[in-house]
């Protein structure tokens, strides 16, 4: 890391990030004094895999469950419709309930019960993406000290009522009009329709962003990533467990962003819809009607900053993610400081102190759903 982090790090103390992916957990504690390559980190089973392996162990016991906590990554849902199914009884808070469908009704709807008391029988399992008792747990037994700040990373569709994938990327479209800066795309403010990340930073108590922001983050901390984009235009490409997030960069800036479902899109398919982002023809309605999110360009876009390399290892696109290995040949392998797993946590640190140090107030916040429109282009729900 460079001075500028270092510094950042001895004002601060110790900083743990957090990134929550579908598949895992990634952290990193980074500690005054120590160089990157010496900072702890893990990588662990996400939260809501920890929470659909309880569920099916109280299944086999036969036991009933009562749900509480608060919202987080869907991935329990599966075990939740299991346990109904097997004829147990399923109950859950409201809050938790959010964490199965932002509707009430269709909770209700998989059979799960609506109450705020632990039934009689059944078994209290708590939901959350982040604990504060269970790190402060896991740390103590490494022997590590408790971080003083907390940055932290999840996926959140957000609550659009049944538009889900446009109000996901009508997101992306209000942050890109606010700001081309990414480093600036890290929330102090939660919106109120990101009720997964208001949760996150409720019980983190610190800034949170989406894992799309925080790994086009930590594709940029990477000095030779940057020294290359500030040259020219540059692809980051992440190809993640649930989802594809792919970003256009030049001189750190964003100038166009895609989203789609990893397992909806052959990787050649993504591949040609990106080369089509860079040629400023990619439509979101195009996207969408193949089951992915969308597409926005900056209102200045300027294709001939993306000019058309092929493919290959030098065709200025960057691939990070855990799926990676299907875009092999497409450009090249991206793992800053060494670790592609933690490319998450490095942006939210290295995204966190860039702001820092520009402009303190120049963060995303609440009200970038203010009612006015975005002045982007390509992505239009």
């Amino acid at each position: 890391m460079n001075a500028d982090i270092e510094a950042f790090l001895q004002g601060t103390g110790p900083v743990l990030c957090v990134d929550i992916g579908n598949g895992t957990q990634d952290a990193l504690l980074a500690r005054p004094g120590l160089p990157c390559e010496n900072w702890p980190r893990l990588v662990l089973p996400a939260p809501a895999r920890d929470v659909a392996r309880r569920i099916r162990d109280l299944a086999l016991q036969r036991r009933n469950v009562w749900l509480f906590g608060g919202n987080m990554g869907g991935g329990c849902s599966r075990a939740v419709l299991e346990h109904v199914e097997a004829g147990l009884a399923v109950a859950a808070t409201a809050s938790a309930g959010q964490a199965l469908h932002d509707d009430p009704a269709v909770v209700r709807a998989m059979g799960v019960a609506l109450a705020e008391r632990c039934p009689d029988g059944s078994v209290p399992v708590r939901l959350g993406d982040f604990s504060a008792e269970a790190w402060t747990l896991r740390l103590g037994q490494l022997g590590l000290p408790r971080p003083n700040l907390l940055l932290a990373a999840a996926q959140d569709h957000g609550l659009h009522g049944q538009r889900n994938r446009e109000g996901r990327m009508r997101l992306w479209e209000r942050l890109l009009a606010r700001t081309d800066a990414p480093e600036c795309w890290i929330y102090v403010d939660v919106p109120p329709v990101l009720t997964r990340l208001a949760q996150l930073q409720a019980d983190t108590g610190g800034p949170v962003a989406d894992t799309g922001t925080a790994v086009l983050l930590g594709a940029l901390s990477e000095p030779s990533i940057r020294e290359r984009c500030d040259r020219e235009g540059i692809t980051v490409l992440n190809a993640g467990n649930g989802h594809t997030v792919a970003a256009l960069l030049f001189k750190g800036r964003v100038r166009a962003l895609y989203e789609h479902h990893t397992g909806m899109r052959e990787p050649g398919k993504v591949l040609e819809d990106l080369a089509a982002l860079r040629r400023g023809t990619l439509d979101g309605d195009e996207v969408r009607c193949t089951g992915g999110h969308g597409a926005v360009h900056a209102g200045d876009f300027s294709p001939g900053e993306f000019p058309d390399r092929g493919t290959g290892e030098d065709s200025g696109t960057w691939i990070l993610g855990p799926r990676r290995e299907a875009y092999r040949g497409a450009g090249m392998f991206a793992a800053p400081h060494g670790d592609m797993m933690l490319a998450g946590c490095l942006g939210l640190l290295w995204g966190w102190a860039a702001r820092q140090r520009a402009d303190p107030a120049a963060v995303a916040t609440a009200d970038i759903f203010d009612g006015t429109e975005p002045a982007t282009t390509g992505g239009g729900s």
